[in-house]
């Protein structure tokens, strides 16, 4: 639970969540296969040098205070999103301008080509404020917020005045819980009715359960073991990278780990644009990867450090252990505190760590010499600035899944597993996603019978 509902002002996934879809429209949405959808923009139409978006807003829409929704809000919420550096305000590209001929257009002129911008739009900055308002809660959409306890509670009740499809319930409450023990206890005495998202843990503990649903959905996070590619850590040759993929059975961790969706293989998960199961470039085969270290001389292989938080301590130990299938190098496991991990990912002291990087927020960095990952390939750089000049969906899509290849091709990192999502209802609830409910959480369908 959030401790403010404002998502222009402070970065929150959690408020974002919550937000979205159910109180605060987006111009464009995503459905459950993460596809670009109409919300309050119904058309789009982008030229062909990829400069210029025009959106056609939706007629007879207005906000929860009674106030008409036109095309000068949509120009006011977007232009406050740039001038305020909403977070990740960058993902709407180098802007030009934004206008509104008339009420029910909006036009977006860029000065390069983004072809992510109708994704950008389909999320925090894509929402859309009353620009006569300064109330973050005032939003279009089917649900108004009744009561908010930061960190603890937010209470829903439908807008009765909603253009499009009513809510199925009048009234939804969302309860923050202070572990699993807390919340399972809550569900199984009947003070809650549904668990999203559930831990892999506490979804487990309902799967026998006549009376709870258990269902499992996809998401777009991923679970991958990074590598530093800094000039004096081990992983900086091409050579140890890709040993190490050779030697970690990513296939068998893929199957073994509880909050899995399946095995990856590269930086793009499969409800992503431009996925390729790319989980075939490296199968596991030990005596490849023993065979490509013994190029290397015992001083030049002494060991390498795998520095985790406490929540990998189970995979890290699960990949020491593979790791150490060969006499060398030997692995030197370091499980710290959230705070310690931090400071050493932070400083660069570090070789291999376990990471889980949500969407594509981190697509870019292995184009980036100075991300985390300090990765540096020319030709790879050269393939990602290749994609974000392409002015159309299309091209888009071919270019970054040919930067995704390369990049797993040399082994900038291991690709794991992407992550799944876990929702637990009681038989009684319906309507409700099932998928990427990490990101979003619409509620409009949800009913109890």
């Amino acid at each position: 639970m959030p401790q403010s509902l404002d998502v222009r002002t402070t970065p929150s996934n959690a408020a974002e969540r919550l937000m979205l879809d159910n109180v605060v429209e987006t111009l464009l949405s995503v459905d459950q296969q993460n596809q670009v959808q109409p919300a309050l923009a119904t058309r789009w139409t982008t030229s062909g040098d990829g400069l210029t978006t025009t959106l056609t807003i939706r007629k007879n829409v207005t906000f929860s205070n009674g106030h008409t929704l036109d095309a000068a809000d949509v120009v006011a919420s977007l232009q406050q999103a740039v001038t305020n550096q909403v977070s990740g305000f960058e993902e709407l590209g180098n802007l030009t301008s934004v206008t509104n001929p008339d009420s029910s257009t909006v036009v977006i002129t860029l000065s390069q080509p983004n072809p992510t911008l109708l994704r950008a739009l389909s999320g925090r900055l894509g929402m859309v404020f009353d620009a006569e308002a300064n109330d973050p809660t005032i939003g279009s959409g089917p649900f108004t917020v009744a009561d908010f306890q930061p960190g603890q509670s937010l209470t829903l009740h439908r807008n009765d005045a909603y253009y499009g499809t009513k809510a199925a319930a009048g009234t939804i409450t969302v309860t923050q819980y202070a572990d699993d023990t807390a919340v399972t206890q809550a569900l199984n005495d009947g003070t809650i009715d549904m668990i999203a998202p559930a831990s892999a843990t506490a979804a487990a503990s309902f799967a026998d359960q006549s009376t709870f649903t258990v269902s499992k959905g996809n998401t777009t996070d991923k679970v991958l073991l990074a590598y530093n590619s800094d000039t004096d850590a081990l992983p900086s040759d091409e050579q140890i990278r890709k040993a190490l993929r050779y030697l970690i059975d990513a296939a068998g961790i893929a199957s073994s780990q509880p909050d899995s969706a399946g095995a990856l293989g590269g930086p793009i998960s499969p409800l992503e644009t431009g996925y390729e199961d790319l989980t075939g470039l490296f199968p596991h085969d030990v005596n490849q990867a023993a065979d490509m270290f013994g190029y290397f001389s015992p001083e030049f292989l002494p060991g390498v450090n795998l520095v985790v938080s406490e929540q990998y301590r189970a995979l890290a130990e699960t990949i020491a252990q593979q790791i150490s299938q060969v006499p060398r190098p030997q692995v030197n496991l370091e499980v710290l505190s959230q705070e310690e991990y931090d400071k050493r990912i932070q400083h660069g002291d570090w070789e291999l760590t376990i990471i889980s990087m949500s969407d594509s927020d981190g697509l870019g960095s292995f184009a980036d010499p100075n991300s985390m990952f300090h990765y540096n390939n020319a030709q790879v750089q050269t393939l990602y600035a290749q994609a974000r000049a392409s002015t159309n969906e299309e091209d888009y899509a071919k270019n970054i899944a040919a930067y995704a290849r390369a990049v797993s091709e040399d082994a900038a990192s291991d690709w794991l597993y992407t992550k799944a999502c876990f929702t637990v209802a009681s038989t009684s609830v319906s309507g409700y996603p099932t998928a990427l409910i990490d990101q979003r959480m619409p509620l409009v369908g949800v009913t109890k019978s």
